[in-house]
């Protein structure tokens, strides 16, 4: 009798647990009933729209989409199936307001060349610390005793391009953000870790936009080898500073010296942050002072108003025989105002990518689990509702606080955003400085086209000419077109 009771207890129970997951599924069924995937086509089988995507200019395929679909779309390239967001409210959604729904997300093929642990992949607690870290090594304090330093790079770099051959900008400004990124981390550097750490990150950022394959002697390969040699670069200038006991104000330091209850962070988080630093700080700095330097050429009204404010200070500097102050560099309003504009027009972080970690709905709209969300920063820089005649450029728009809340992203935003803001422009307003006072120059080749490289740049990075100048032989840039 008693297995008898047994038996119909378990059959009532599973019958009212069959009725629990059906009512579920009713419920899940009708949720998503009134909710939809946004408009969009998903493209092809497999591949989407991804050719679509290469075959013209990124900004032009998603702005045509947004055109026709509205600011929240759907696609299908890299093999991911897609929302795209191009407003202000829902890159905020995503970024901010529900940050811990959407998960930073990278290829692992380039994950493996940064390193899993470094800030740009993480979330939560461990992102907040690392960052926390990151801000504390760039803090003002910090960032003014390196100035002088980071001005005599820049002296160094104008005088190496002043003998009128052609420099193809954008490349060798890479070498100068390397070079003011290494100062960041590491502080002063032996002569020896300075040319092995460039020699092979050369070779990794080479191979990282490479199709990911493992044969040897491709560029994937030679990137992956170099990532390795890093790492073990990394970890010996880490021991000799734990060896001296040395406590220095660089990010390297910070994050060797962290001991918060106890817990340190381990070597390959260290090593991992420190190549994620080096990566961010140094493609981006050098995109957009490559994107100045065509603007302020072809403005001329533009360039004399820049060399107007610039000249003064240099004047006041004995004719740059003193270095600048750091009152000198926050009084620089016009070029700092042309420093945002440019941001704002090249836009070179276009997007960022998020994954959905459950569905969430949005606006009516329903993003799956799994799907990735891109907030199009582009989008949002160059809309009409935010920026009059957005294709025009006009530093004037910074002038004063008209720019509306959340339409202006060009370090990304939210917990995200990228914590080395205030000294990559800081490094652009000393090297302007001294480019516009001290120099002359011509852009040659083809005019108007961009690149790429993964962050748009102008065409072929900007071919030019640099030539210096006396006091009494001052003459404005100038373009020739071969």
């Amino acid at each position: 009798m008693a297995y008898i009771f047994g038996s119909i207890s378990i059959l009532i129970i599973a019958i009212l647990g069959i009725k629990y997951v059906l009512m579920l599924v009713v419920k899940l069924n009708q949720w998503r009933l009134f909710t939809k995937l946004p408009p969009g086509s998903l493209g092809w089988p497999y591949i989407g729209e991804t050719l679509q995507l290469f075959s013209q200019n990124p900004h032009d395929f998603f702005t045509t989409r947004q055109k026709r679909y509205g600011d929240v779309f759907k696609t299908h390239i890299l093999g991911c199936p897609c929302i795209m967001l191009a407003n202000p409210e829902a890159a905020k959604f995503v970024l901010m307001t529900k940050a811990s729904l959407f998960k930073p997300t990278y290829p692992k093929s380039k994950e493996r060349l940064i390193g899993s642990m470094a800030i740009f992949f993480q979330q939560g607690s461990y992102h907040a610390q690392i960052r926390k870290l990151v801000q504390a090594s760039l803090s003002l304090d910090n960032i003014k005793p390196v100035i002088p330093k980071i001005e005599a790079m820049a002296i160094t770099t104008l005088d190496s391009w002043a003998n009128g051959r052609v420099v193809h900008v954008f490349h060798e400004l890479k070498k100068f953000s390397f070079d003011v990124a290494v100062l960041s981390i590491f502080g002063e550097l032996d002569s020896y870790y300075n040319k092995e750490l460039k020699d092979n990150y050369v070779t990794l950022d080479k191979g990282y936009n490479s199709f990911p394959t493992m044969i040897p002697g491709t560029s994937y390969f030679k990137s992956v080898m170099a990532r390795k040699k890093l790492g073990k670069i990394i970890k010996e200038i880490m021991e000799e500073k734990r060896e001296k006991r040395i406590a220095t104000r660089d990010l390297l330091g910070y994050l060797v010296n962290f001991n918060e209850d106890g817990k340190t962070l381990s070597d390959d988080q260290i090593i991992d942050n420190v190549i994620g630093v080096l990566f961010a700080a140094q493609d981006t700095t050098a995109s957009i002072l490559t994107w100045v330097l065509k603007y302020i050429t072809d403005y001329p009204k533009l360039f004399e108003e820049i060399q107007g404010e610039q000249m003064e200070i240099y004047k006041s500097n004995g004719n740059g025989k003193q270095p600048l102050t750091w009152t000198q560099i926050k009084e620089m309003h016009i070029t700092h105002r042309v420093i945002l504009e440019s941001l704002r027009m090249a836009s070179i972080i276009s997007f960022t990518y998020r994954e959905a970690t459950q569905d969430v709905v949005y606006n009516g709209y329903l993003i799956p689990k799994g799907w990735k969300v891109l907030p199009l920063f582009r989008n949002i820089h160059h809309n009409p509702a935010f920026y009059e005649n957005p294709q025009t450029f006009n530093a004037s728009r910074f002038e004063a606080s008209s720019i509306k809340p959340h339409t202006f992203m060009p370090f990304g935003y939210g917990s995200h955003a990228c914590p080395g803001n205030e000294v990559a422009k800081l490094l652009m307003l000393v090297f302007i400085h001294h480019l516009v006072t001290q120099f002359r120059w011509e852009v040659v080749g083809p005019q108007g086209g961009v690149e790429y490289d993964p962050f748009p740049i102008p065409q072929q990075g900007l071919p030019t000419k640099f030539f210096k100048t006396s006091d009494n032989t001052r003459l404005k840039p100038s373009t020739l077109t071969c």
